[in-house]
């Protein structure tokens, strides 16, 4: 049983353990729907949840032991409890992040829980030694367990690079907006996770030439706290909008399109569309597809965004395969950047018949979701931003 001690010296851990827990509690009563196709959202959410509830046990912990005999430095103590929280967060986050973006499971993720089992090793090791008194045997397993946490953070960042990059992948391959933004949080708050990291490390290196160390660890303990905050106000909204992300990460998968990839790559090299002859065309189809964008483009479907390249396919009675032809070999330019110019046509429009409306929302009303896909798209159109070009219409 552990049995806290609650003084000025152990506010910090106090408020500290107690938000975690309730952060961890917060997310823990957070629903997701139970199938296959949400489990890496739950178990993304699982193990943050699990990284919360490691640093509040710590946090506790560190308090019951304040004032025993054993605690001979509690500046000290302090630094290696706050070592141990950061080296598990780093391996449940990383986990977390990595496979929040995954749509398979690979060899490097059967690695995770001997990895998780090393660090609660390394971390008894640290705190019996200690508590032992011989500080030559503490340095020597401090060392061991920097080296082995200098290894594992490598490591996760190299994952997490490549799996991101392969994230942006899919989402540009399966939506033609630009919906990068949604997953953006994720690359910033690994980068928040690794400077923490970075900062206990450096702090730990330079621990015998300061001379405010309780300081510096209660600084460095409240921002910890702010961090759990900032991770969790940013993965909750993410729940919302889970299923957009899903659908392109999982697309590859259900629809089959790594196993045709896998069975094309062993054919013949595939003819590219503009080599495509008149006698491989349908001209019917052509025709009757050329006649649903008349339509779709004259009921402004172009200004509804979030939908996949399948989606637009279908309601214009195709599929995305014949549409891509039909854009590669008809109007030599890709669909993306055909429906582009008419939502910046007609946020020019919108620009200049709404004045009292702000540019924000004149994007969405054109079809742009995010604000700055829009100024990007506008200036690469039309030559300056929306801003600019109201302005000179007077």
């Amino acid at each position: 049983m552990i049995s806290m001690n609650i003084n000025p010296d152990t506010a910090v851990q106090l408020i500290v353990g107690v938000g975690a827990a309730v952060l961890a509690v917060l997310l823990m009563l957070i629903r997701i729907p139970q199938s296959d196709y949400c489990a890496k959202l739950s178990s993304s959410k699982h193990s943050i949840v699990m990284s919360f509830l490691i640093c509040s046990f710590m946090m506790f912990y560190t308090m019951s032991q304040y004032g025993t005999e054993q605690i001979r430095d509690w500046e000290l103590f302090t630094m290696l409890t706050i070592y141990i929280v950061v080296h598990f967060s780093t391996s449940l986050i990383s986990y977390s992040m990595i496979s929040l973006l995954k749509t398979e499971r690979h060899k490097w993720q059967n690695l995770f829980m001997p990895g998780l089992f090393v660090s609660a090793v390394l971390a008894f090791l640290l705190l019996d030694v200690y508590r032992s008194g011989n500080m030559l045997n503490f340095w020597i397993v401090c060392l061991v367990a920097i080296t082995a946490f200098l290894i594992q953070s490598v490591t996760y960042i190299v994952h997490f690079d490549r799996t991101y990059k392969k994230a942006l992948k899919d989402l540009e391959n399966y939506y033609d907006d630009d919906e990068s933004h949604k997953i953006k949080w994720v690359r910033f708050c690994y980068v928040i996770t690794m400077l923490t990291n970075l900062f206990i490390l450096v702090y730990m290196a330079l621990y015998w030439f300061l001379d405010y160390k309780m300081e510096i660890a209660a600084l460095y303990t409240f921002w910890y706290l702010l961090y759990m905050l900032y991770l969790t106000s940013n993965f909750i909204p993410f729940l919302s909008t889970h299923r957009l992300i899903l659908d392109a990460f999982a697309y590859r998968t259900l629809s089959g399109q790594d196993l045709i990839q896998l069975i094309e790559s062993r054919r013949k090299p595939r003819v590219s569309a503009e080599h495509v002859g008149p006698a491989g065309v349908n001209e019917a189809d052509f025709r009757k597809l050329e006649r649903a964008l008349d339509k779709w483009v004259e009921e402004k479907h172009f200004c509804e965004y979030d939908k996949s390249r399948d989606e637009v396919a279908k309601e214009l009675g195709t599929t995305r395969e014949k549409l891509h032809l039909y854009f590669t070999t008809r109007k030599g330019v890709d669909f993306k950047t055909w429906r582009a110019e008419l939502r910046v046509e007609e946020a020019k429009r919108l620009l200049l018949e709404n004045r009292e409306i702000s540019i924000n929302i004149i994007g969405e009303l054109a079809g742009f979701s995010d604000r700055s896909n829009f100024h990007r798209q506008f200036v690469r159109i039309a030559g300056c931003t929306p801003r600019q070009w109201r302005e000179m219409h007077v």
